[in-house]
């Protein structure tokens, strides 16, 4: 049916650190070099993002990804929505707005953020010279797009709520610290569970290892892959103390569904 590919599986501040001289950070393995995080999903009919990384571009670029029909957003983070000026150029190539799906509040700090976006485009300006794009609000009702259903799912990130999203028998959760009770059945019978777990021990506003380990072994997805990691975390290091069926994640990871 499609395939997700996750562009990037970082935390706000990437792997490399600037200015960290720790192994992970200095490490030759390229499953230890993160981009902050973001989902691409492929359908028979397009693609459309989760989320729009400020490394989007590149992440495009080495995924070989040539264009993009919509975005659906998690949640109003710099580093989960400050690539959005990247798809101007999607806008261009369609001939059409984008569609943005969000909740309220993220449609007001996109607005705020990109104001020159979301205003009458100056007349003198070349088409294409702003992002084309439009707000689509978004709840937890399920959405059909580019063929496929996409299913809300409320997570509470510290004490802001956020959406996870899944798509087919695939879930994607990241920045959470609290699932609430009435989202565990949606996520019942996954063949993957894409979930936050920033470092070995608990954060504020993330889960660490053994929190995300507690969803796993309560929800019992046939794979579970840890994203949004911080540089705490050496990949190989890492994989051989998780669980069979649990690993970290990586850049260009790709998940059918």
């Amino acid at each position: 049916m499609g395939e997700m590919v996750l562009l990037g599986t970082g935390t706000s501040h990437g792997v490399p650190v600037i200015g960290c001289h720790c192994p992970v950070c200095r490490s030759d393995n390229p499953r230890n070099h993160r981009t902050r995080t973001g989902v691409a999903v492929t359908t028979d009919q397009g693609t459309f993002l989760i989320d729009t990384s400020p490394e989007l571009r590149m992440q495009l670029l080495r995924e070989r990804i040539e264009l993009v029909h919509a975005v659906v957003y998690t949640h109003a983070h710099a580093d989960h929505i400050f690539g959005l000026d990247d798809l101007r150029l999607f806008g261009y190539m369609l001939k059409r707005p984008i569609p943005l799906y969000c909740e309220e509040p993220v449609e007001r700090q996109l607005r705020a953020a990109f104001s020159y976006a979301f205003t009458p485009p100056d007349p003198e300006l070349h088409f294409g010279a702003v992002p084309q794009l439009e707000i689509r609000p978004l709840g937890l009702d399920p959405i059909e797009l580019l063929g496929v259903k996409v299913l809300p799912i409320r997570l509470i990130h510290g004490k802001l709520p956020v959406l996870g999203f899944r798509v087919g028998n695939v879930a994607f959760c990241t920045d959470v610290s609290f699932v609430p009770e009435e989202s565990y059945e949606r996520l019942e019978g996954l063949d993957v569970l894409i979930i936050d777990a920033l470092r070995d021990v608990p954060h504020a506003t993330h889960f660490g290892i053994p929190q995300a380990l507690a969803v796993v072994e309560r929800v019992r997805p046939k794979r579970t892959y840890f994203t949004h990691v911080s540089h705490h975390l050496e990949y190989e290091q890492t994989n051989r103390c998780l669980p069979d069926g649990v690993e970290l994640s990586y850049d260009g990871l790709r998940i059918p569904f």
